[in-house]
């Protein structure tokens, strides 16, 4: 049940936003290890975000998981979805922030339940 909240000042009009979700989900998914199935990625575009004073392309994101979480694993989704981002919407890496939630899986719902 991963879920990767995304939002960049970049303007997603024009971009192929299929092709960012899915490169976030697989990699998201690798580096976690659990199915693609349970993975989520939300993308939000034309956010008005300041970093450091400008306005220049920047981008914040949160990443829940119930486990999978760790130092390592944690180093391993910042640089990929740092790169994802690079790569497919300008975002230079170090205009970029990544919080990390393990939570419990009583904390999530999903399906009229919780994990």
């Amino acid at each position: 049940m991963p879920c990767l909240n995304l939002a960049t000042n970049v303007s997603l009009d024009g971009v192929d936003t299929s092709a960012v979700l899915a490169e976030a989900t697989a990699t998201v998914a690798k580096l976690i290890g659990k199915p693609e199935a349970y993975v989520m990625v939300v993308l939000k575009g034309s956010v008005p975000i300041a970093f450091g004073g400008t306005q220049q392309p920047a981008a914040y994101g949160e990443l829940v998981s119930i486990g999978g979480l760790n130092p390592d694993v944690n180093k391993k989704l910042s640089a990929g979805i740092a790169n994802i981002l690079e790569t497919k919407l300008s975002v230079p890496k170090s205009r970029f922030f990544l919080k990390f939630y393990d939570s419990k899986g009583s904390d999530f719902g999903w399906n009229g339940t919780t994990f």
